[in-house]
């Protein structure tokens, strides 16, 4: 559908809003609504009261998610932008500058992504993914705090304890007793501390069977590939959406941050790493990068190849992930399961 009208949304916790241009910048009118149903739908009125809307939401991933899953159901147009630069804001803020600064990106023909998809096993993997991220952080956390108390343990607890690694250590700890005198509080903290990792691997575990039964029911062509375990490959289909969203192998591998950035000056030819784009997406290709490497022998061939040429081995595993990311493009783009927008 062609546009008449570009509509800037600013969103926030209890209530958006929205501002109207025409094509040539004028503002047409604006719009205060709540952030619900009858919000969403009347907003959508509104916006056609005007003209043929394409939507500009700020926050889709967070304050935004609703509406713009409203507007996507609803087959409108919809577009997603961050918040406001600091250079855009020199003037001044609020939410009707913010509102209308997202719809003049709209308008200055700015590339502008599409929502990646809310609702659906998607998001069912999404918040798994952000569960198991938690539990990860916690429990390295735990046996950072673990370790340090053992170190600094009398010596006939840490005798006892002896030597071992993360897991092994917290087994112990967790089977001590209580008792009085000097070592009661070392041992109730230490032993606290062993049953909390026990805790989070058991969370953990569980995490990973729901992962592995979504999956195996989406794509199991994922699973199947070599270095591609439940977690990488949710985050592969979370990190994507719905693969009409991807247009090119090119604007997959900037969204995974493998694309190379040029780097060039003078009579210098360089790239230099890219820092940016989702980097859960960019962490899942490592891991896959690193297996790969591993054990499968056209990867490792291509390793080899890229070591030969000159290449040290950090930009050999850098090249991999961009070829990786060129691999797992068409493999997304072929699985109609991932359509998960609806």
């Amino acid at each position: 559908m062609e546009w008449t009208v570009a509509v800037g949304i600013d969103t926030h916790k209890d209530g958006h809003v929205a501002v109207a241009l025409d094509r040539f910048g004028g503002q047409l009118d604006s719009f205060e609504l709540p952030a619900t149903s009858a919000g969403y739908l009347a907003v959508c009125r509104w916006a056609h009261e005007l003209g043929d809307p394409a939507f500009v939401v700020e926050g889709v991933g967070s304050y935004g998610a609703g509406l713009a899953r409203f507007l996507v159901s609803a087959g409108c147009v919809v577009y997603e932008c961050e918040r406001p630069r600091r250079d855009e804001r020199r003037r001044g803020k609020n939410d009707l500058i913010d509102a209308l600064l997202a719809a003049r990106r709209l308008l200055s023909g700015e590339r502008l992504a599409r929502p990646r998809g809310h609702g659906g096993r998607r998001e069912d993997l999404r918040l798994l993914l952000l569960e198991r991220r938690s539990a990860v952080r916690a429990r390295t956390a735990t046996l950072n705090q673990l370790q340090a108390i053992v170190v600094t343990a009398p010596d006939r607890l840490r005798a006892r304890l002896g030597r071992g690694n993360g897991e092994q250590l917290s087994r112990k700890v967790a089977r001590l007793r209580p008792t009085d005198g000097d070592e009661a509080v070392v041992r109730s903290v230490l032993r606290r501390l062993g049953r909390r990792v026990l805790n989070l691997d058991a969370e953990l575990e569980q995490l990973d069977r729901e992962l592995e039964a979504i999956m195996s029911a989406l794509a199991p062509e994922l699973l199947a590939e070599c270095g591609v375990g439940p977690v990488c490959a949710a985050q592969l289909v979370v990190s994507s959406g719905d693969p009409r969203r991807m247009v090119s192998e090119a604007s997959f591998a900037a969204l995974a941050g493998t694309s190379p950035v040029d780097a060039s000056s003078g009579r210098q030819r360089r790239h230099r790493l890219n820092r940016g784009g989702d980097r859960q997406l960019n962490r899942a290709l490592h891991m896959i990068a690193l297996s790969r490497i591993r054990g499968h022998d056209e990867t490792a061939a291509y390793y080899q190849r890229l070591l030969a040429a000159g290449k040290t081995s950090r930009e050999a595993r850098r090249c991999v992930k961009r070829m990786l990311a060129r691999y797992f493009h068409r493999k997304l783009k072929a699985l109609p399961a991932l359509a998960l927008t609806t």
